[in-house]
C-alpha cells in the first residue's frame, strides 16, 4: 500500500460531549491512520443523558463547505452521519454525483442513543432515493434497517441476513446490518451483503454501559479502512474488532451521568503511556 496518509472526509452532526458524530468520527481516523476532514450538518445540544436541541446548518451553505474540501483535498473515501433534513439529503447527494468519491459509507442516523430522533420522514424518504444509490456501503442498525426497508426492525440473524439482502435488492451496493440490537446473547453479529456474498461478522458481546457513538465509530472505521486500501469484506471486519475493542476501552472513561461513549483512541493512550513510562 502507498505511504501516503489517505484523506477521509466525515459528513455528520456535532456532538459537543464528544461521544457520537463528528467528533467520533475524527477520533476514529485518528486511530486508525488517517487524515480527518470534516463538514458539519448541524449543531446539537447534547449530552450523555439527553439532545435537548439541533441547529441544522443551512443546505446552502453545507453545499459550499463540501465543496470547499472537493476542490482542494484529494478525499479518499466519505462518511456520511446525521443528515436531519431532505434539503440536507439533496445537497449531499448533488455534491457527491459530481465528484464522485472511491468509497462512500452512509450510517442512516434516524436517532440518537438517547434515543432522540434526527432523521425527518422526508428526509429518510430522499435518503432511500437520492442518497443510497450513490454509496458503496450502508451500515443500518437493525432499528434502521427496518426504516429503511419500510418493515419490522430484524431481531435474529437469519432476519439480518434477509435485511441485508432486500437493501441490496433494492439498488445499494453493499449493506453491512449491525448486530448490537440482534438477540444473540454470547457475540454481536453483524451481517454483510457485499453484493454478491453474505457473511456473518461475529465477535464476542462485549458488557459494558458505554455504547455511545457505536453507530459513528463502525461507519468512520469502515470508511477509513476502505481508503487505507482494505477490501470491503476486510474493512467491515475490522471495525467490527475496532469497535468492540472501543466499547471494552470505554470503562476507563468517566464522561457524564448517561450512557457512556466508547474509546476510539484508548489503544493509542495506553501506548503512549507505556512510552512515557
Amino acid at each position: 500500500m502507498s505511504s501516503r496518509v489517505p484523506n477521509v472526509l466525515s459528513i455528520a452532526g456535532s456532538d459537543p460531549s464528544g461521544g457520537a458524530g463528528i467528533q467520533a468520527d475524527l477520533k476514529t481516523f485518528a486511530a486508525l491512520g488517517v487524515y480527518g476532514c470534516a463538514v458539519l450538518t448541524a449543531l446539537t445540544a447534547q449530552n450523555t443523558v439527553e439532545v435537548s436541541a439541533v441547529l441544522p446548518v443551512p443546505a446552502d451553505f453545507l453545499r459550499r463547505q463540501l465543496e470547499a474540501v472537493f476542490t482542494d483535498v484529494r478525499v479518499g473515501a466519505v462518511k456520511i452521519g446525521m443528515l436531519g433534513a431532505a434539503d440536507a439529503v439533496r445537497a449531499v447527494a448533488a455534491v457527491l454525483r459530481v465528484y464522485r468519491p472511491a468509497f462512500v459509507v452512509l450510517d442512516p442516523v434516524l436517532r440518537a442513543t438517547t434515543g432522540a430522533p434526527l432523521l425527518d420522514t422526508d428526509a429518510l424518504v430522499a435518503l432511500r432515493d437520492e442518497l443510497l444509490p450513490l454509496v458503496t456501503v450502508v451500515t443500518p442498525n437493525a432499528d434502521e434497517a427496518g426504516a429503511l426497508l419500510g418493515i419490522a426492525a430484524p431481531r435474529s440473524v437469519a432476519e439480518a441476513r434477509a435485511a441485508a439482502s432486500l437493501l441490496v435488492a433494492r439498488g445499494v451496493g453493499a449493506a453491512l446490518v449491525t448486530g448490537g440490537h440482534l438477540a444473540d446473547a454470547e457475540a454481536s453479529v453483524d451481517v454483510l451483503h457485499d453484493g454478491r456474498v453474505v457473511r456473518e461478522l461475529r465477535v464476542p458481546r462485549v458488557p459494558s454501559a458505554g455504547i455511545h457513538g457505536t453507530g459513528c465509530t463502525l461507519s468512520s472505521a469502515v470508511a477509513a479502512l476502505l481508503a487505507r486500501g482494505r477490501e470491503l469484506p476486510q474493512a467491515c471486519a475490522e471495525a467490527q474488532q475496532f469497535v468492540a475493542a472501543s466499547i471494552t476501552r470505554g470503562a476507563d472513561l468517566r464522561v457524564g451521568r448517561g450512557v457512556g461513549p466508547v474509546h476510539q483512541l484508548g489503544e493509542l493512550w495506553a501506548r503512549a503511556a507505556r512510552g512515557i513510562a
